[in-house]
């Protein structure tokens, strides 16, 4: 969808914003052209199964036996309470009160839906084929070194700050900036930060 999304724009150079489950969309995108890639942003979007947080402990079970039990209890996340939780996350206090209700409420509307929450949990379960792809990921990153700037908030039970630090194995001109107050969201906490720091790097790279 993407692909045909930029090829109806004329777009054939692009940099990428790589977040969460949209870290996969986009270096699967990248690995179709690499050459289109001009940078990357990384922002709390893992790709090194190693560093994975202790949240991943949950889904892990999951994927080697998909018991109903274990279903239930993923189901649990995509409750009005469960979503709340996720998007709080384990930041500190006074950082968890810049993050707006409307995040985890404005999701929940559509988590009512019993279809839904059943395709979101079918969706924590697909995250093992992308896992199962992070070598070639990996790979991409070694071989093509596309200029890169990591802005992380450590405060994550799933991407921990180790999960920023991996990359630079393959990325070792990397630029890596972790905010040591923010977490999973940092975008709605620490927005200023971010949009600084991106500007300043991608006019860095592309003058």
């Amino acid at each position: 969808m993407l692909d045909q999304f930029l090829a109806r724009l004329g777009i054939d150079r692009f940099a990428l914003y790589l977040f969460d489950y949209g870290s996969q969309v986009g270096l699967q995108l990248a690995l179709r052209k690499p050459e289109r890639v001009a940078a990357l942003v990384i922002q709390n979007g893992d790709a090194y199964e190693h560093t994975h947080g202790p949240k991943y402990e949950l889904l892990r079970r999951y994927w080697a036996t998909p018991t109903p039990q274990l279903r239930a209890q993923l189901e649990e996340a995509v409750t009005e309470q469960g979503l709340r939780e996720e998007v709080l996350g384990e930041v500190p206090a006074d950082v968890a009160e810049r993050i707006s209700p409307d995040l985890w409420q404005l999701a929940w509307t559509r988590m009512r839906d019993p279809e839904s929450r059943a395709i979101m949990v079918d969706l924590f379960g697909q995250i093992e084929d992308s896992v199962a792809r992070f070598p070639e990921y990996q790979a991409y990153l070694r071989e093509h070194r596309p200029p890169t700037l990591i802005v992380w908030g450590p405060h994550d039970g799933y991407m921990p700050a180790e999960a920023a630090h991996a990359y630079l194995a393959d990325l070792p001109d990397a630029e890596l900036h972790l905010l040591p107050d923010a977490g999973h969201w940092l975008i709605k906490t620490h927005l200023g930060d971010l949009v600084r720091l991106t500007r300043d790097f991608l006019v860095r790279v592309h003058t």
